[in-house]
C-alpha cells in the first residue's frame, strides 16, 4: 500500500502529464467489411482515443449529450478493427475534460444523423480541433456518397435514434459527473432493431456518456 507520499506524487505526475497520443480507434458494423475494406469502403464506427479513454458520439432521443466514453478499443456492440496515430498533443487531463464536456453540447443525441452528423463527423472535428488533422477518407466515405444521394434514401436510415433515456449520475473518482443510459426503455419495433445497430447506446456495456458543459 503506497504512502500519502507516494498517492501525492502520483496524482501530481496524473496533472502534469500533458503530452499524450490521440489515436483513432475504427470498427466494423458489418462483416461485409471484411471484403469491402480494400475497396476503400465499408460501414463503419469510430472513436477517438485521448489519455486512455475512447470518446465516440452515439444517438438516443433526448437533448443532452451524445458523446460517451469506453474503454479504448472495447465499444460494445461493434468489431474492432485497428487504430490510426493521429498525432501528439500537449494538454492536461483535466483540460481535455474541459475541452471534451464542451463539445459535448455540440453534440446531443438527438441530433445524431446517418449522414450529415455521425460519429465518424464527429471523430473528424475532434482530430481537427486537436491536432489540425482529418482523419482518413475512407472512414466516412458511405456518408458523403449518401449525401450525394440522400435525396433517394428513407428517412428512417437518415436519422438514427435509439429510444432510450440517458440519465445522470455521480461517483466518478475525479468528481466529475457523467451521463449513463438508463434501464428504461420502450418497445422496439423492425424499424427500430436497424437503428440499434448505429448506437452503442443499444447494448449493455461499459458505456458512460459525457456530461456536458454549462454555458
Amino acid at each position: 500500500m503506497g504512502t500519502a507520499d507516494d498517492i501525492s506524487s502520483s496524482s501530481s505526475d496524473f496533472l502534469n502529464n500533458s503530452d499524450t497520443q490521440v489515436v483513432l480507434n475504427i470498427y466494423d458494423l458489418i462483416p461485409l467489411n471484411q471484403y469491402t475494406y480494400w475497396f476503400g469502403f465499408g460501414i463503419f464506427h469510430s472513436g477517438i482515443e485521448v489519455h486512455g479513454k475512447e470518446y465516440g458520439f452515439g444517438a438516443h432521443d433526448f437533448s443532452a449529450s451524445g458523446v460517451f466514453e469506453v474503454e479504448p478499443r472495447s465499444c460494445p456492440g461493434f468489431i474492432y478493427r485497428c487504430s490510426i496515430p493521429l498525432g501528439r498533443i500537449n494538454m492536461p487531463p483535466l483540460e481535455f475534460r474541459t475541452f471534451i464536456e464542451s463539445a459535448a453540447s455540440e453534440y446531443h443525441g438527438d441530433t445524431y444523423h446517418l449522414i450529415s452528423k455521425n460519429c465518424n463527423h464527429f471523430t473528424d472535428d475532434m482530430s481537427w480541433r486537436l491536432t489540425g488533422k482529418c482523419i482518413p477518407g475512407w472512414v466516412n466515405r458511405l456518408a458523403r456518397l449518401g449525401a450525394l444521394c440522400s435525396c433517394l434514401l428513407p428517412e428512417s436510415l437518415q436519422v438514427t435514434t435509439v429510444k432510450r433515456l440517458p440519465e445522470y449520475h455521480e461517483g466518478i473518482e475525479d468528481g466529475s459527473e457523467s451521463l449513463a443510459t438508463s434501464t428504461k426503455s420502450t418497445e422496439i419495433d423492425d424499424t427500430d432493431q436497424a437503428k440499434h445497430l448505429l448506437s452503442p447506446t443499444s447494448v449493455s456495456g461499459d458505456v458512460v456518456f459525457v456530461k456536458e458543459a454549462h454555458k
